[in-house]
């Protein structure tokens, strides 16, 4: 499979945002993290992240934290080395209460195709169990479960 790098058109930057939805479902923290470059600059919540080193322990904390954790990510915008994605995932706390995370991400790409700086906002609202709408196994989303928009997300 060969790299995915800008410019982006519109299939590129929906081909890019699987790729992380997938990296993201796998709860592999050093995969992840080979996503992006060496020194990637992160904002996630209220937390800076720098370094591939501290974005797996950033991940490592996050899925300990956010189990059975499911993501769905979905095309807002792109250009050149530039996409936003929209995004929610879904996961419980070790109480058993439920969570689905909105969020927004832009991201920019070196010319090789590595994510070098990343800016989320999240927001947990609290469902209940029964209300979950990403059913899957853990791990990658079949091509065949709804996404986002189909979803009324």
């Amino acid at each position: 499979m060969s790299i995915i790098a800008p410019p982006f058109t519109r299939e590129s930057a929906i081909q890019k945002i699987r790729l992380a939805e997938d990296g993201w479902n796998s709860r592999n923290p050093e995969k992840v993290s080979l996503a992006y470059t060496e020194d990637s600059q992160w904002r996630n919540r209220s937390e800076f992240v720098k370094g591939r080193a501290e974005i797996v322990a950033f991940l490592t904390r996050k899925w300990a934290k956010e189990l059975d954790y499911r993501l769905i990510k979905e095309l807002w915008a792109f250009t050149g080395d530039r996409i936003a994605v929209r995004y929610a995932y879904e996961w419980h706390d070790d109480s058993g209460n439920w969570f689905r995370s909105y969020g927004n991400e832009n991201w920019e790409f070196n010319a090789a195709g590595l994510m070098q700086r990343r800016f989320a906002c999240i927001n947990d609202l609290p469902i209940k169990e029964q209300d979950r709408k990403f059913h899957w196994p853990l791990g990658r989303r079949p091509d065949d479960h709804p996404g986002l928009s189909d979803l009324g997300l």
